[in-house]
């Protein structure tokens, strides 16, 4: 059975959520409505909705002019096995002494590597964005460094390869949150296909908004593969959830974004370590002085 998809951009993040309020009220209703950063520098948020049914145009062409928005672009998508297709896409990834891949790929693991089981799933972070390769690489290199976390927290996990990563290496403890409950859920379901379930503790929350973090706190190194906005605003807590001498890796930034972050972290008394540029994605690994 085909599916519709119908997606605008518009340039205001509240006009965007409201916009996506909005149109979980249409009939036909969307079953999944979703707003996103385009991560292209010009500060433009999609919004997105996705129907069983063809979605009625004229309702989306009032939604979209009340917000101030473009016009919603309605696309039919067509039927097919997408987890399929996403599998065959999904090779697996090298990054430093760790190795991705999904079980469809079991048999291509080799023998001298820390191997990391990661599906095809709503999550982000299955390892071929960029941003997550860098994470990882630049985890490999503090690892290479002599650091040793004992006292890790994975900020926004989503499907928590970087906590993985860090469990896998170290035998410390390991945290891992997102504000996303799907993503939480895929978190817990990676965790426990590795093998990990009783290494890395997940939980729902923004930042380190709870009392488990809090507890937990401070800690040696803080992994947060996000976006600019908010690793700038986590810049203070940042500081004061990291011990003097640990780390914050950082990533979800485009290069032209990475002055402002390293400046809104070198204001809370950080200093940058490494830069690790993978196209035009960077992955920054900064020092709490």
């Amino acid at each position: 059975m085909p599916t519709f998809t119908a997606l605008t951009t518009l340039t205001s993040k509240a006009d965007a959520e409201r916009l996506s309020d909005e149109l979980e009220l249409l009939i036909p209703e969307p079953y999944g409505v979703g707003v996103f950063e385009v991560e292209d520098g010009s500060e433009t948020w999609e919004v997105g909705g996705y129907f069983l049914e063809k979605p009625d145009e004229v309702a989306l062409a009032l939604l979209a002019a009340s917000c101030g928005a473009r016009p919603f672009a309605v696309s039919e998508v067509p039927d097919k096995d997408w987890v399929a297709e996403v599998k065959r896409e999904l090779a697996p990834i090298e990054a430093g002494r760790f190795f991705l891949y999904g079980s469809h790929d079991a048999d291509k693991v080799p023998q001298d590597c820390v191997p990391l089981l990661i599906e095809a799933a709503m999550a982000f972070g299955t390892g071929h964005h960029g941003t997550t390769k860098g994470c990882l690489i630049a985890l490999d290199n503090l690892a290479n460094g002599g650091f040793v976390g004992r006292n890790v927290a994975d900020v926004g996990c989503g499907t928590a390869v970087l906590a993985m990563a860090a469990a896998k290496i170290w035998t410390g403890r390991v945290l891992a949150s997102d504000i996303d409950e799907v993503a939480t859920d895929t978190a817990i379901a990676n965790i426990a296909g590795n093998g990990l379930a009783d290494r890395i503790e997940v939980v729902t929350c923004a930042g380190f908004d709870h009392p488990v973090l809090q507890d937990a706190a401070p800690f040696d190194l803080v992994l947060a593969n996000i976006l600019k906005g908010p690793l700038i605003d986590l810049a203070p807590d940042m500081s004061r959830n990291i011990v003097t001498g640990g780390y914050a890796i950082l990533s979800g930034l485009l290069n032209t974004q990475a002055d402002d972050v390293i400046n809104a972290y070198t204001a809370e008394n950080f200093e940058l370590v490494d830069q690790i540029i993978l196209g035009e994605w960077s992955s920054l690994t900064l020092r709490k002085r």
